[in-house]
């Protein structure tokens, strides 16, 4: 019988061998290949923290001790060992998240999976039991490449100034978040990785002078005493220890006893602790080590003897931009581009290795990345700031003060923009558009095709007074939408063929076939439609006021938030014009999605042309109910003729 199989909780863990314990280890990352393969997942970082989340588990209680996880991804073996061995729906509608979820246990602390947050986490869950006197631990586990956001360092400031507060800090260090670590912080854990540790010098030290008559004890507790000196020549750890962090490391992440006995000295101390843990992304599955790209950071659907994918799902948004950018690099010799530690994930891998003095990964730090663009702006070039959609949220204060009061031609370029799906709640690019639309100044486009894409990335890029932002949607790219006409600014998709339309259909980016199709779905109802397409959203087009008076009732879909999104921008833009048409917007609902398909979450809050064009058809027959009292009230007020 295999031994996961008898893991239910992680006390089960307890009665175990080393042995057994390294065989389950094993076990583990057999079950972890064949089922990632089969749905789709974060497989590279799960296969490196197998005997890191047994060690964890062995020697804290969870979840009476918190052991929170940053970011998330890497917590596959940490559901396996709290009971959730179903994988078969990983990620999918009525399955397991691919985060922690507390849903789905209470051994889930935190689920945002935005990176370098659990520090924060942690120094407020520690600080609440010391008030409330709980006789409890906090363990954060943070990689490496989360370290290089600011939040980190401004919760371990706070963390390190209660010296007697418990709080253990794992850092995972396998030197990648998705690629490869940067920065000056990712050449300090370098140096301590290849460093002989002051500890173990100090006691091959002690054992040699121990053995010297008269002078070696003595000189050894001169050296001892001499220890922030000594640590600093011999391993470079004083960078935490100067914060006030006692430091334990580095650890072999693959070895349990050191682990445990590790993690078991941390847990005796009493105070704050960074214990070092080196790891292998990827480890013990040949085609994730042999990926030099991400180690298999995230997969589809693979074959799990080779790695490779099992269906290849044609071009998508984000290639045709990364495409789009070497064109505009050999064109333009100021066009820069920034990532945040995602630079294949983003699409700038191409531009990368076409121009790599001009191309600049932050790390995990999207606050700095928009600053630092702003900089590059002011100095003369046009940066390229290319980033999900739902991490743009962490630079909002950056963008409206540093990038638009300064007038700064920074293009940011929004990936995965509106519902991603399966990631769940915390990415979905849902609230881009919405919290945008308050920036003076900035444009917004939103492209409906891979043709959109590549022009109105070009206009974005000519823009060198003012922010500009280009959002496009996660996966495979679809056909032309072409267009039939232009007013103003704004590609018309479809002409109704009567000059007093009913409808006017404002689409928003790559919602334009939907809207092509409840534009057909009316017209069988006996409702025309105009299907306009904004391109850009931001601002509102002036054309848009004289064509909406030119219809009777105007109807927005976009794959944002329906709060402060493009549809209430239209509706402001109407009233700021005085017309008065009624509008109705469609978008994503002011809550939280849970994971599933992105067709899935389409249907289930009701962004899809069958129901779309059902409440279309609605209104407009309320509009003629409307119009037909109307004209017989006014008969029947009109008092009979007297003779």
């Amino acid at each position: 019988m295999p031994l996961l199989t008898r893991i239910r909780g992680p006390r089960d863990l307890d009665r175990l061998s080393l042995e057994e314990l390294n065989q389950l280890a094993e076990e583990i990352r057999t079950f972890l290949v064949e089922a990632v393969s089969k749905t789709g997942g974060h497989l590279g970082p799960n296969l490196g923290v197998v005997e890191l989340t047994i060690a964890l588990h062995r020697v804290f209680e969870s979840p009476k001790d918190k052991v929170l996880w940053d970011t998330g991804h890497q917590s596959y073996v940490h559901k396996l060992l709290t009971g959730r061995q179903d994988f078969s729906k990983l990620k999918m509608k009525g399955g397991l998240s691919g985060y922690p979820s507390q849903a789905e246990s209470e051994h889930d602390i935190i689920e945002n999976s935005h990176a370098s947050t659990v520090l924060g986490w942690a120094d407020g869950i520690a600080k609440a039991n010391e008030l409330l006197e709980r006789d409890s631990h906090v363990v954060a586990v943070i990689g490496d490449g989360a370290l290089t956001g600011g939040m980190a360092w401004e919760a371990l400031n706070n963390i390190a100034d209660a010296k007697d507060r418990p709080l253990v800090i794992v850092v995972n260090d396998n030197e990648r978040s998705y690629a490869p670590t940067i920065g000056g912080l990712a050449n300090h854990l370098a140096t301590l990785r290849t460093t002989d540790g002051y500890e173990r010098f100090l006691a091959r030290t002690k054992e040699v002078l121990e053995r010297t008559p008269v002078v070696g004890r003595p000189l050894y507790d001169t050296l001892h005493g001499a220890k922030k000196g000594l640590k600093d020549f011999i391993a470079p750890q004083g960078m935490f220890e100067d914060l006030g962090l006692k430091y334990v490391g580095p650890i072999d992440g693959h070895d349990l006893e050191a682990l445990e006995s590790a993690l078991a000295r941390a847990k005796r101390f009493g105070g704050p602790v960074i214990v070092h843990c080196l790891t292998e992304k990827g480890r013990g599955y040949q085609p994730a080590l042999q990926d030099e790209a991400d180690r298999f950071h995230a997969v589809g659907k693979i074959h799990p003897d080779t790695g490779l994918p099992i269906a290849s799902s044609g071009a998508d948004w984000t290639s045709v931009f990364g495409e789009e950018m070497v064109k505009l690099g050999e064109e333009r010799e100021d066009i820069v581009a920034i990532t945040a530690a995602m630079l294949q994930p983003v699409g700038l891998d191409k531009f990368a290795k076409r121009f790599p003095e001009r191309v600049y990964d932050v790390g995990i730090a999207e606050q700095h990345g928009a600053v630092s663009a702003a900089g590059l702006a002011t100095g003369g070039v046009h940066p390229v700031f290319a980033v999900y959609a739902t991490f743009l949220n962490r630079a909002f204060d950056q963008v409206l003060m540093d990038v638009a009061l300064h007038k700064c031609g920074v293009t940011f370029v929004l990936d995965r923009a509106g519902v991603t799906g399966t990631d769940g709640a915390s990415h979905n690019g849902m609230w881009d558009m919405s919290i945008l639309q308050v920036v003076p100044g900035l444009r917004l486009a939103a492209p409906r095709d891979a043709d959109q894409v590549r022009a109105q990335l070009r206009e974005a890029v000519a823009v060198d007074d003012a922010p500009t932002v280009v959002r496009f949607s996660k996966g495979a790219v679809g056909p032309a939408v072409p267009a039939v006409g232009r007013v103003g600014g704004m590609d018309v998709l479809r002409e109704p063929g009567t000059d007093r339309p009913d409808v006017l259909l404002v689409s928003v980016g790559a919602l334009a076939p939907m809207c092509l199709e409840i534009a057909g779905l009316l017209d069988k109802q006996g409702i025309s439609a105009t299907v306009v397409d904004p391109r850009w959203v931001k601002p509102v087009d002036e054309a848009m006021a004289p064509l909406a008076e030119r219809h009777r009732v105007v109807v927005t879909v976009e794959d944002n938030s329906r709060v402060g999104g493009v549809g209430s921008a239209i509706a402001q833009a109407l009233r700021d014009a005085g017309v008065d048409v009624p509008l109705r917007d469609f978008g994503i609902p002011p809550r939280f999605l849970d994971h599933a398909s992105r067709a899935e979450v389409m249907a289930e809050i009701g962004l899809t042309a069958p129901d779309i064009a059902r409440q279309v058809t609605g209104l407009v027959a309320r509009l003629d109910g409307r119009y037909e009292r109307s004209a017989a009230d006014a008969v029947d007020s009109v008092e009979p003729a007297r003779d």
